[in-house]
């Protein structure tokens, strides 16, 4: 007999409205249409697949990536339903891939908890897509269904038997919607994997076809998010070996934690609802700190490791060197928008604190010598934060428009404007007098630096603050820095990154670079931190010259033109170009290429920086092998 409470079948596909807007205006729906908004589109379709694995029915999910471009999604689940839906008087397959808000998650048994709360994830993808296939195995037949641009042009038809179940679904993105339709396995990658890590011992795997030798992994791990925990900490030296792990459901609410310390400085937190990555965090996310925070002291001063007389730890020493994911699965969670960034109940922050209060209250009384060194590291922490608070002190300014409080050495520009207002990071007092010499005044402002900042990986905000040239970027951006940040306060909209095309220049641009991800990353989520691109090559015949900024692209130019008369120039720094050949090729914003650095993967950017700024060896000498063959030239 089936169980009435695991039926999902016509009758539980209700309908909420109509399909109209979604082509009309794509970003309401899956945030953009570049390339965050095309792979979203990937994930709406895997995440159906997800609520069936959540709902106990999908042991794996296929993802291809087709030559041409397209995607297909294979699940082994009970198969979307076909018979037809007794209110709308069509297939249950086409109301859920024509009807915004149409699904078996508004009322019904059909899932319990689900990502794709909001029903609008097959919609969506088959209204953005020049054509969708759809292929259903249920009830003993194999069905099949086409449709172009959100409607249908064949009718339901069973193509065969089966006893199996599972739906396939293949689109192609509409290149009327998209800037550009290519699909970036990595991307793919870095989120299967978590969904693989989230939901324990759900095979994913991950294919692309579109070469003629085929690239795939899989991903499934056992160990669910303790997995994860040790993942996100492979290239960090570890505080206590065992990640802190517990799985309890308290009214409705099912949470999973899983938490390890690292000897480092930066906190990572990843927490999730319904499979669906929070990146903006939510109650969920809040409820954890408090918590975390609240429980820590009550420790420390029932061990007395917290004097009478001092103050309690802040939420901030408690979490620097922390790694933690939080999961939790509700019936009805409430997201701030489709994208689903924020979790927003109420009553979830109060179940989180609570739960965690108490489960970690007993891990930690039952591992002393855990508990000490976390409350030990929050006391190193505290200590450092006020000796960062007066060193911060230095680097405040009175008024972001009083020249007399900038650095000595910032030649500054007449705008005020920071919207049209940039300023270059030079290496090196050379190039520096050349970009000084070169520029355009009205609004680009020059910053020579000095030799190579501090590696920000390694060191405390105290010790940072200490460092000259660190300060004098915080005093030239204007932003402040740690607790007293503010982007609003931005002298300049354009920071560019201006160093050699050497191996110095690489090392001082990943140290920048480096240094604003961990400690001002809203410069690089708003956009606003850029790399130049200095030529390489200089071309000259007669008073013919040309610049070349790549290997190619000077060997294309020898092909064409042979190497008869030519005399060739390789610029090793930019103090060998005069001012008038920096600007004519890499300050005139008509002619010069700037490159937008963007975070499209907060997990992979992590592990990129503390794999190549951290103290173990072994992750970077494996990084650097596994990567070698991708160089096309080492000292760009």
């Amino acid at each position: 007999m089936v169980n009435e409470k695991n039926q999902y079948d016509e009758h539980q596909i209700q309908v909420l409205e109509g399909l109209e807007a979604v082509r009309k205006r794509p970003g309401m729906y899956i945030g953009s249409t570049g390339k965050k908004g095309l792979h979203h589109l990937v994930f709406e379709v895997v995440d159906n697949s997800v609520d069936e694995a959540s709902a106990g029915f999908c042991r794996e999910i296929i993802v291809i990536i087709k030559k041409g471009n397209f995607i297909t999604v294979i699940d082994d689940g009970r198969g979307i339903p076909v018979k037809i839906h007794p209110k709308m008087n069509l297939p249950a397959v086409e109301v859920v891939l024509t009807l915004l808000h149409a699904g078996g998650k508004f009322g019904g048994e059909g899932y319990k908890v689900s990502g794709g709360l909001h029903g609008v994830g097959l919609s969506v993808v088959n209204a953005l897509s020049e054509w969708l296939e759809v292929e259903i195995k249920r009830d003993g037949g194999i069905y099949s269904q086409r449709y172009e641009r959100g409607k249908p042009v064949t009718q339901l038809k069973k193509i065969g038997s089966s006893q199996e179940s599972g739906t396939q679904i293949s689109f192609s993105a509409d290149s009327e919607i998209f800037e550009e339709i290519r699909f970036d396995f990595e991307y793919l990658t870095q989120r299967l994997r978590e969904l693989a890590f989230l939901n324990k011992g759900l095979n994913i795997i991950l294919r692309d076809e579109r070469k003629e030798e085929i690239r795939e992994e899989a991903f499934c791990y056992e160990g669910g998010i303790k997995s994860f925990i040790s993942y996100l900490n492979r290239t960090k030296d570890v505080v206590h070996k065992d990640p802190i792990y517990f799985n309890r459901t308290l009214r409705d609410c099912e949470l999973e934690l899983a938490i390890q310390y690292h000897t480092g400085y930066n906190e990572l937190i990843y927490s999730f609802a319904n499979n669906i990555h929070t990146y903006e965090g939510g109650s969920h996310e809040f409820g954890f700190k408090t918590s975390l925070t609240r429980l820590i002291n009550d420790y420390a001063r029932k061990y007395n490791l917290l004097k009478e007389g001092e103050s309690n730890l802040s939420g901030e020493d408690i979490l620097e060197g922390i790694a933690a994911v939080i999961s939790v699965k509700i019936r009805d969670p409430q997201f701030e928008g489709q994208t689903k960034t924020k979790l927003g109940n109420p009553e979830v922050r109060g179940i989180v604190d609570s739960l965690i209060y108490q489960e970690m209250g007993h891990y930690l009384d039952e591992n002393p010598n855990v508990a000490k060194k976390i409350v030990e590291k929050s006391l190193h922490a505290y200590r450092a934060r006020e000796a960062a608070k007066k060193a911060r002190e230095l680097t405040r300014r009175k008024n972001a428009l009083e020249i007399t409080n900038l650095p000595g050495k910032l030649a500054d520009c007449s705008s005020r404007d920071p919207s049209i207002s940039e300023i270059y990071l030079v290496e090196g007092d050379s190039a520096g007098g050349s970009a000084k010499q070169g520029r355009d005044r009205r609004f680009q402002a020059i910053l020579p630096l000095r030799g190579k900042i501090l590696n920000v990986e390694k060191a405390r905000l105290d010790k940072i603050l200490s460092n000259n040239e660190i300060r004098t970027i915080i005093t030239a951006l204007g932003t402040g820095i740690g607790e007293d940040f503010d982007l609003k306060k931005a002298r300049y909209h354009k920071i560019i990154i201006m160093t050699d095309a050497d191996v110095d220049g690489s090392h001082i641009r990943i140290l920048l670079l480096t240094f604003f991800y961990r400690y001002m990353p809203a410069l690089i989520e708003a956009g606003y931190i850029y790399i130049a691109q200095p030529p390489l090559f200089k071309v000259k015949k007669g008073k013919e010259e040309q610049y070349f900024y790549s290997d190619h692209q000077l060997n294309s130019f020898y092909k064409k033109v042979g190497r008869n008369g030519y005399s060739l120039q390789r610029y090793k720094g930019l103090g060998e170009m005069n001012p008038t050949q920096l600007w004519e090729t890499t300050m005139n914003p008509e002619s010069r290429t700037i490159l937008q650095v963007n975070l499209m993967d907060a997990i992979k950017a992590d592990t990129i920086f503390s794999t190549l700024m951290g103290d173990k060896v072994e992750p970077r000498r494996q990084f650097i092998e596994d990567h070698a063959h991708d160089v096309r030239n080492l000292d760009i």
